[in-house]
């Protein structure tokens, strides 16, 4: 067979390639397909992946598995059903590269293992860093500026499991008047952009302020946060590594409320506090497209070292996709 002929398509493609309504599903493959540094990423993952040998089966080419492993974070899906969404979607093999009448579909098994060779290399932060790099050298992620917060992510209070316990890395803490149990991911925000640049995980009892610290990058010249994070510019590793950052802390509902706001003083001071809430707001960006867009709301592993690699990767393709009409603009230019 000549392998430069033209490949003959089944009728089912041919059908679907002439359909006039474009899914939402199209629409988000198509522009993270544009936007995703693909070649960049497997270079990060490629010196950890199996190679080919002599004895066994072949392992599954490296970015199919890469593509199938972010379709699982776009729609939030376990490992059994990702598989059985790529055979029944079109567009989710087409954007896997396969035709079922050639290959088939990676099982869950395989997927299973490529997430724990990611975890085990630590390589869903390599790829977070990776992504960061490819915006900044596009200039769409500066580091003047930081803005830090924190959400809560539920976990499964159940203990009808073998041991009859709930997830032991996990904890429960009280919001308002209500109870959670879960853990905490905090961020670290660039104020021009809004992008994600750092993410940590703790259980959900970790005060917000003991990981301000962690959340910086070093070059910022002024970080915003809420409330929460009164009195960090005291905190010792503040003061060590830290001093000369302008904290714009917050204040407290309560006393905001309480300003008079026909004096003079407290008039200026309430305008100051809309103008940081006006850039702080940038800070819940990222934790809207992780849980409305990507539909992560509650944790599908148990302990935080899994459930944080899959952050990392979550906030990365957060990134890209807040960033993909700059992205897309500045190919086209």
């Amino acid at each position: 067979m000549n392998p430069t002929a033209p490949t003959q398509i089944s009728f089912a493609q041919a059908e679907y390639d002439k359909k006039k309504k474009r899914t939402r599903r199209e629409v988000l493959l198509e522009k993270m397909e544009q936007v995703v540094p693909w070649s960049r990423l497997m270079e990060v993952i490629e010196p950890y992946y199996p190679k080919s040998g002599k004895r066994g089966r072949p392992p599954i080419g490296l970015e199919r598995m890469l593509r199938m492993y972010f379709v699982q974070q776009w729609y939030g899906l376990a490992d059994e059903a990702v598989e059985d969404a790529v055979y029944d979607s079109v567009a989710l093999r087409n954007f896997m590269g396969i035709d079922l009448s050639r290959t088939s579909v990676p099982d869950a098994t395989t997927l299973m293992g490529f997430r724990h060779l990611l975890e085990a290399h630590d390589l869903p932060k390599a790829i977070l860093v990776e992504v960061n790099v490819m915006l900044m050298e596009r200039g769409l992620l500066m580091t003047q500026g930081t803005l830090v917060d924190a959400t809560l992510i539920a976990a499964p209070s159940s203990t009808k499991n073998d041991k009859g316990e709930r997830d032991p890395q996990m904890h429960q803490t009280k919001k308002g008047n209500q109870w959670y149990f879960g853990m905490k991911a905090h961020i670290g925000v660039d104020a021009e952009s809004g992008l994600v640049h750092t993410v940590m995980t703790t259980p959900a009892n970790a005060h917000d302020v003991t990981q301000a610290h962690a959340l910086l990058h070093g070059q910022e010249e002024v970080v915003f946060a809420d409330s929460g994070y009164r009195g960090v510019e005291k905190r010792q590793e503040i003061e060590d590594k830290h001093a000369e950052v302008d904290w714009q802390i917050a204040m407290m509902p309560g006393k905001r409320k309480a300003l008079d706001k026909t004096k003079a003083s407290h008039a200026v001071k309430d305008k100051l506090e809309k103008t940081k809430a006006s850039v702080r707001a940038k800070v819940e960006h990222p934790f809207r497209v992780i849980k409305c867009q990507f539909g992560f709301t509650k944790v599908r592993y148990k302990g935080l070292a899994k459930n944080t690699a899959q952050l990392l990767t979550l906030f990365a393709l957060g990134n890209l996709w807040m960033a993909r009409k700059r992205i897309i603009q500045g190919a086209l230019g």
